[in-house]
């Protein structure tokens, strides 16, 4: 009886764009779109992430930070750069955008770009990490065991992600969305296994992942949960600000677990993984074959995959 092959690490990762896939292998990335006109358009770029070769920034725990921040840079870049195609052709900027870029010059999408990663950051701290904070500790007027606040905490701090991506699941455009992230964990998962990367083996592949940025955001919650846990303070002020300044030691130790377990096949690692990936059948769909060959078109333009198996898995 033949062994089943496990996965080995390929070093490519991506994200799913308006009609589209965008696939990263080191400091090169790819963008594929399916146009409206049908055509596959293909653009590669490099991004060196924001702190370049600083070896700080690639220190462990310190480089999870780097890498989130990077993440959602290069995911808001690669986001713009679809939705170009499906602007409307008589559509105008804004007086606001014009007065700005009359003042910023070539650098106000740049600008722009980075006030919304920011903005995304709050949003996202204030809604998963604070929201259930407040509501547990009006809870705690009638509750007066600070172990079963933070248990509450917990379970609102999941409950209100969980339900976050139920609800924007629900939209159309986030339905599509999701089967790209499904064609590019597919892709993925193809090369991982050892397999061509052809359309009928990318469509018999998993839309599963353990380096998922699903996965991340979980690890995120657990070791929030864990951390909040047994770190406590009575102050009410002193407690949002610890976990507004826990926030960076959360990605750090997160992305470390994330990455040993894109890297290993140890049974603990992947029931670690288990619930992460159960979270992914929320947040991928099956994809059609079109879909499937945008997400080839963009591995094919940063990685040499069958050199990689050749090298890898022979």
């Amino acid at each position: 009886m033949s062994k089943k092959k496990k996965t080995r690490y390929s070093g490519v990762g991506g994200q799913a764009v308006l009609e589209g896939v965008m696939m990263k292998n080191k400091d090169k990335y790819a963008v594929a779109i399916r146009k409206p006109n049908g055509e596959i358009d293909v653009k590669v770029e490099e991004y060196k992430g924001i702190a370049g070769e600083n070896k700080f920034a690639k220190l462990p725990f310190i480089r999870g930070v780097f890498s989130f921040i990077d993440s959602l840079v290069l995911g808001m870049r690669v986001t713009m750069h679809s939705a170009s195609f499906f602007e409307e052709e008589d559509e105008q900027p804004s007086k606001a955008e014009q007065r700005l870029s009359k003042i910023l010059g070539n650098k106000a999408d740049d600008i722009m770009m980075g006030f919304t990663v920011v903005l995304s950051i709050i949003i996202a701290v204030s809604l998963f990490m604070l929201l259930p904070f407040f509501i547990s500790d009006f809870l705690g007027q009638y509750i007066r065991n600070t172990s079963v606040i933070a248990i509450i905490e917990g379970i609102l701090r999941v409950a209100i992600f969980v339900g976050y991506i139920v609800a924007i699941s629900l939209m159309k455009d986030i339905k599509r969305l999701y089967m790209y992230h499904g064609a590019e964990h597919k892709c993925i998962n193809c090369i991982e296994r050892g397999r061509p990367l052809t359309v009928g083996n990318v469509m018999r592949s998993s839309r599963i992942h353990k380096r998922c940025g699903t996965s991340f955001m979980f690890f995120v919650l657990f070791v929030s949960i864990l951390l909040f846990f047994f770190i406590q303070v009575d102050n009410p002020v002193q407690k949002v600000l610890l976990r507004i300044a826990l926030m960076p030691v959360v990605a750090g130790i997160s992305y470390e677990i994330i990455r040993l377990a894109g890297r290993s096949n140890s049974k603990f690692i992947d029931l670690l993984s288990r619930p992460g990936m159960w979270l992914q059948a929320l947040t991928t769909r099956e994809p059609d074959r079109k879909m499937i060959e945008v997400a080839i078109a963009a591995v094919e333009a940063v990685f040499d995959w069958k050199k990689w198996q050749e090298e890898n898995l022979a």
